[in-house]
Protein backbone atom coordinates (compact mmCIF):
# COMPACT_ATOMS: atom_id res chain seq x y z
CA UNK A 1 0.00 0.00 0.00
CA UNK A 2 1.21 3.48 -0.94
CA UNK A 3 0.02 4.76 2.51
CA UNK A 4 -2.20 7.46 0.68
CA UNK A 5 -5.15 5.85 -0.86
CA UNK A 6 -8.10 3.88 1.00
CA UNK A 7 -8.07 -0.02 0.17
CA UNK A 8 -11.45 -1.35 0.64
CA UNK A 9 -11.49 -4.43 3.03
CA UNK A 10 -8.09 -3.66 4.91
CA UNK A 11 -7.71 -5.20 7.74
CA UNK A 12 -8.86 -3.07 10.86
CA UNK A 13 -7.44 -4.79 13.86
CA UNK A 14 -10.56 -7.02 14.78
CA UNK A 15 -8.85 -9.99 16.21
CA UNK A 16 -7.80 -11.03 19.48
CA UNK A 17 -4.74 -11.83 18.67
CA UNK A 18 -3.74 -8.34 17.13
CA UNK A 19 -5.24 -6.81 20.35
CA UNK A 20 -2.84 -8.92 22.35
CA UNK A 21 -0.20 -7.67 20.68
CA UNK A 22 -1.08 -4.12 20.82
CA UNK A 23 -1.49 -4.24 24.60
CA UNK A 24 2.23 -6.15 24.60
CA UNK A 25 3.51 -2.97 22.31
CA UNK A 26 1.97 -0.35 24.67
CA UNK A 27 3.13 -1.99 27.56
CA UNK A 28 6.93 -1.85 25.77
CA UNK A 29 6.64 1.68 25.20
CA UNK A 30 5.35 2.98 28.41
CA UNK A 31 8.39 1.29 30.33
CA UNK A 32 10.41 2.30 27.51
CA UNK A 33 9.66 5.83 28.01
CA UNK A 34 10.42 5.93 31.92
CA UNK A 35 14.06 4.32 30.90
CA UNK A 36 14.88 6.37 28.59
CA UNK A 37 13.79 9.76 29.86
CA UNK A 38 15.38 9.24 32.79
CA UNK A 39 18.66 8.35 31.43
CA UNK A 40 18.05 10.86 28.54
CA UNK A 41 18.26 13.48 31.74
CA UNK A 42 20.65 12.02 33.42
CA UNK A 43 23.31 11.55 30.42
CA UNK A 44 22.05 15.19 29.02
CA UNK A 45 21.26 13.53 25.62
CA UNK A 46 18.31 15.85 23.68
CA UNK A 47 18.37 12.55 21.05
CA UNK A 48 17.77 10.23 24.17
CA UNK A 49 15.06 12.60 25.19
CA UNK A 50 13.55 13.24 21.90
CA UNK A 51 13.32 9.49 21.59
CA UNK A 52 11.89 8.98 25.26
CA UNK A 53 8.68 11.59 24.11
CA UNK A 54 8.67 9.60 20.94
CA UNK A 55 7.80 6.29 23.34
CA UNK A 56 5.35 8.15 25.23
CA UNK A 57 3.90 9.84 22.09
CA UNK A 58 3.61 6.10 20.74
CA UNK A 59 1.96 4.73 24.10
CA UNK A 60 -1.31 7.01 24.05
CA UNK A 61 -1.29 6.93 19.88
CA UNK A 62 -1.26 2.98 20.33
CA UNK A 63 -4.00 3.10 23.25
CA UNK A 64 -6.02 5.47 20.97
CA UNK A 65 -5.50 2.68 18.09
CA UNK A 66 -6.58 -0.08 20.52
CA UNK A 67 -9.66 1.85 21.54
CA UNK A 68 -11.25 2.29 18.11
CA UNK A 69 -10.44 -1.03 16.95
CA UNK A 70 -14.11 -2.50 15.77
CA UNK A 71 -15.09 0.99 15.48
CA UNK A 72 -16.45 2.48 12.02
CA UNK A 73 -14.38 3.50 9.34
CA UNK A 74 -14.71 6.78 10.14
CA UNK A 75 -13.81 7.03 13.86
CA UNK A 76 -10.91 5.16 12.52
CA UNK A 77 -10.02 7.42 10.54
CA UNK A 78 -10.30 10.18 12.58
CA UNK A 79 -8.32 8.46 15.05
CA UNK A 80 -5.30 7.80 12.71
CA UNK A 81 -5.59 11.80 11.40
CA UNK A 82 -5.33 12.79 15.06
CA UNK A 83 -2.32 10.36 15.40
CA UNK A 84 -0.33 11.95 12.59
CA UNK A 85 -1.08 15.58 13.68
CA UNK A 86 0.22 14.56 16.97
CA UNK A 87 2.91 12.75 15.50
CA UNK A 88 3.94 16.20 13.38
CA UNK A 89 3.27 18.45 16.19
CA UNK A 90 6.08 15.92 18.24
CA UNK A 91 8.20 16.64 15.37
CA UNK A 92 8.04 20.37 15.38
CA UNK A 93 8.87 20.21 18.98
CA UNK A 94 12.21 17.98 18.79
CA UNK A 95 13.42 20.40 15.85
CA UNK A 96 12.86 23.22 17.36
CA UNK A 97 14.41 22.20 21.15
CA UNK A 98 16.95 20.61 19.12
CA UNK A 99 17.75 24.12 17.39
CA UNK A 100 17.52 25.90 20.85
CA UNK A 101 20.39 23.72 22.42
CA UNK A 102 22.52 24.30 19.11
CA UNK A 103 23.33 27.20 21.40
CA UNK A 104 24.08 25.44 24.72
CA UNK A 105 26.11 22.62 23.22
CA UNK A 106 26.21 20.28 26.23
CA UNK A 107 28.41 17.44 25.58
CA UNK A 108 26.19 14.45 26.40
CA UNK A 109 27.61 11.44 28.32
CA UNK A 110 28.15 9.11 25.08
CA UNK A 111 28.42 5.28 27.16
CA UNK A 112 24.82 5.94 28.47
CA UNK A 113 23.46 7.29 24.98
CA UNK A 114 25.10 4.35 23.04
CA UNK A 115 23.98 1.71 25.52
CA UNK A 116 20.25 2.70 26.25
CA UNK A 117 20.26 3.68 22.69
CA UNK A 118 20.33 -0.17 21.83
CA UNK A 119 17.70 -0.99 24.65
CA UNK A 120 15.67 0.81 22.58
CA UNK A 121 16.15 -0.31 19.50
CA UNK A 122 15.96 -3.80 21.05
CA UNK A 123 12.37 -2.76 22.63
CA UNK A 124 10.99 -1.16 19.23
CA UNK A 125 12.57 -3.53 16.70
CA UNK A 126 10.40 -6.23 19.02
CA UNK A 127 7.56 -4.34 18.08
CA UNK A 128 8.07 -3.97 14.58
CA UNK A 129 8.47 -7.59 14.15
CA UNK A 130 5.55 -8.23 16.39
CA UNK A 131 3.39 -5.93 14.27
CA UNK A 132 5.01 -6.45 10.91
CA UNK A 133 2.66 -9.15 9.78
CA UNK A 134 -0.22 -5.90 9.76
CA UNK A 135 1.20 -3.27 7.93
CA UNK A 136 -0.99 -3.04 4.28
CA UNK A 137 -3.98 -2.87 7.49
CA UNK A 138 -5.90 0.58 7.15
CA UNK A 139 -4.81 3.96 8.30
CA UNK A 140 -5.51 3.17 11.95
CA UNK A 141 -3.40 -0.12 12.04
CA UNK A 142 -0.96 1.08 9.46
CA UNK A 143 0.08 4.32 11.63
CA UNK A 144 1.23 2.01 14.35
CA UNK A 145 3.41 -0.24 12.32
CA UNK A 146 5.08 2.78 10.77
CA UNK A 147 5.86 4.70 14.06
CA UNK A 148 7.83 1.08 15.39
CA UNK A 149 9.59 0.86 12.03
CA UNK A 150 10.58 4.42 12.00
CA UNK A 151 11.58 4.34 16.01
CA UNK A 152 13.75 1.43 15.42
CA UNK A 153 15.45 3.47 12.52
CA UNK A 154 15.42 6.48 15.05
CA UNK A 155 16.90 4.07 17.96
CA UNK A 156 20.45 3.00 15.67
CA UNK A 157 21.12 6.70 14.82
CA UNK A 158 21.07 7.18 18.44
CA UNK A 159 23.60 4.55 18.64
CA UNK A 160 25.53 5.96 16.10
CA UNK A 161 25.29 9.55 17.85
CA UNK A 162 26.80 8.18 20.57
CA UNK A 163 29.63 7.11 18.65
CA UNK A 164 30.05 10.19 17.14
CA UNK A 165 29.74 12.09 20.44
CA UNK A 166 32.74 9.44 21.79
CA UNK A 167 34.52 10.46 18.78
CA UNK A 168 34.59 14.20 18.20
CA UNK A 169 33.92 15.07 21.91
CA UNK A 170 31.72 17.65 21.07
CA UNK A 171 27.19 17.36 21.21
CA UNK A 172 27.06 18.08 17.26
CA UNK A 173 25.98 14.50 16.31
CA UNK A 174 23.69 13.85 19.19
CA UNK A 175 21.85 17.18 17.95
CA UNK A 176 22.03 16.10 14.38
CA UNK A 177 20.63 13.08 14.86
CA UNK A 178 17.93 15.27 16.82
CA UNK A 179 17.32 16.82 13.69
CA UNK A 180 17.24 13.65 11.78
CA UNK A 181 14.59 11.84 13.84
CA UNK A 182 12.20 15.11 14.16
CA UNK A 183 12.11 14.98 9.94
CA UNK A 184 10.78 11.12 10.93
CA UNK A 185 8.77 12.23 12.75
CA UNK A 186 7.05 14.95 10.23
CA UNK A 187 7.56 12.38 7.27
CA UNK A 188 5.40 9.95 9.43
CA UNK A 189 2.70 12.44 10.24
CA UNK A 190 2.81 13.29 6.71
CA UNK A 191 1.63 9.72 5.30
CA UNK A 192 -0.56 8.86 7.96
CA UNK A 193 -2.50 12.02 7.66
CA UNK A 194 -2.77 11.52 4.05
CA UNK A 195 -3.82 7.94 4.54
CA UNK A 196 -6.34 8.86 7.00
CA UNK A 197 -7.93 11.92 5.08
CA UNK A 198 -7.78 9.15 1.87
CA UNK A 199 -10.25 7.22 4.21
CA UNK A 200 -12.39 9.89 5.38
CA UNK A 201 -13.02 11.09 1.47
CA UNK A 202 -13.56 7.46 1.09
CA UNK A 203 -16.16 7.61 3.63
CA UNK A 204 -17.84 10.69 2.32
CA UNK A 205 -18.30 9.57 -1.26
CA UNK A 206 -19.51 6.23 -0.22
CA UNK A 207 -21.95 8.20 1.88
CA UNK A 208 -22.95 10.59 -1.07
CA UNK A 209 -23.38 7.68 -2.85
CA UNK A 210 -26.01 5.98 -0.66
CA UNK A 211 -27.92 9.95 -0.26
CA UNK A 212 -28.24 9.82 -3.81
CA UNK A 213 -29.87 6.13 -4.13
CA UNK A 214 -32.36 6.86 -1.38
CA UNK A 215 -35.82 8.12 -2.35
CA UNK A 216 -36.32 11.56 -2.38
CA UNK A 217 -38.79 12.87 -0.27
CA UNK A 218 -41.15 9.84 -1.18
CA UNK A 219 -41.26 11.08 -5.22
CA UNK A 220 -40.33 7.88 -6.61
CA UNK A 221 -43.07 5.82 -4.49
CA UNK A 222 -45.55 8.54 -5.40
CA UNK A 223 -44.54 8.44 -8.91
CA UNK A 224 -44.89 4.32 -8.54
CA UNK A 225 -47.80 4.87 -6.77
CA UNK A 226 -49.63 6.92 -9.70
CA UNK A 227 -48.12 4.75 -12.51
CA UNK A 228 -50.53 1.64 -11.03
CA UNK A 229 -52.97 3.31 -10.82
CA UNK A 230 -53.01 4.95 -14.22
Amino acid sequence: MAGCCHTPGAFDGTSPKFRRLLWTVITINAVMFVVELTAGVAAGSMALQADALDFLGDTATYGLSLFVIGRPLVARSRAALFKGLSIGALGLWVLGATLWRVFILEQPEAFVMGGIGLLAFGANLACALLLIGYRDGDANIRSVWLCSRNDAIGNLAVVVAASGVFATGTAWPDLAVAAVMAVLFLSASVKIVRHALSELAFVKAENGKARDAAPQDGAPIVQATRATLD
